[in-house]
């Protein structure tokens, strides 16, 4: 890569989301929801019932977990959330990796010089953890989860910490849900959504700025998107 491509990069900094946009948590997220679950004899979902139930934090995802299997009460809620994290906390990474591609295409922004972070709604640090763990998080700049700052997505304001964060500059940001698509376009960003993500709904509907079916098409897609495509 020559210093020219690099310079006509369009980012300096892109963002990403972990759960169903840079890693694969879905195996390990679903056994956590499958223990709270069955701590009461409630039956257990399969990973990909609880896919589409990822992306607005823990909390949220039992909550459905318990919709799904007979209903909630908030006191049940309460204890069910801390045995869930407990046992997630404990089992972090049994299944998780990041999705294919992911690796080359962070290897890819390095070298055009892009600063990158992680914002995701997944406990700090939890996040922190997995990609420690993982031996990812010396790439990122700022990683900050959805307890970081006392508010997550779809709030604009960890998008906009992380960008600061990262020193400032034209940012993008990857994710796969509403949230990420709400908070990118609240902060001002432009938003390209993963049709691999754990979905709650068609990727077209989620109204990212640009979709990509895997980690090949990233550095290309983000080539072609102007940064004030919101």
């Amino acid at each position: 890569m020559d210093s020219y491509s690099r310079h006509r990069f369009p980012f300096a900094i892109v963002g990403f989301d972990l759960d169903g946009t840079l890693l694969d948590t879905s195996g390990d997220l679903a056994a956590a929801v499958n223990h709270a679950l069955g701590s009461i004899g409630r039956p257990p979902l399969s990973v990909d019932a609880v896919k589409p139930m990822i992306g607005g934090g823990a909390r949220a995802m039992l909550r459905h977990g318990l919709d799904a299997t007979g209903g909630h009460d908030d006191a049940t809620l309460d204890v069910l959330h801390r045995r869930l994290l407990d046992h997630y906390e404990a089992n972090l990474a049994v299944h998780t990796a990041p999705f294919p591609g992911a690796l080359d295409a962070l290897d890819e922004l390095a070298v055009r010089g892009v600063t990158m972070g992680i914002m995701t709604n997944k406990l700090e640090r939890f996040a922190r953890a997995i990609l420690g763990g993982l031996g990812l998080a010396d790439r990122f700049a700022a990683i900050i989860g959805g307890d970081t700052l006392g508010v997550a997505k779809p709030s604009p304001i960890p998008i906009q910490a992380l960008v600061n964060q990262c020193g400032g500059g034209r940012a993008a940001f990857i994710g796969d849900s509403i949230f990420d698509v709400q908070a990118a376009r609240a902060a001002g960003l432009p938003i390209v959504a993963c049709r691999f993500g754990f979905l709650s709904q068609p990727v077209e509907e989620l109204g990212a700025d640009a979709i990509i079916d895997d980690y090949a098409g990233l550095i290309p897609t983000l080539e072609r998107l102007s940064p004030s495509a919101t």
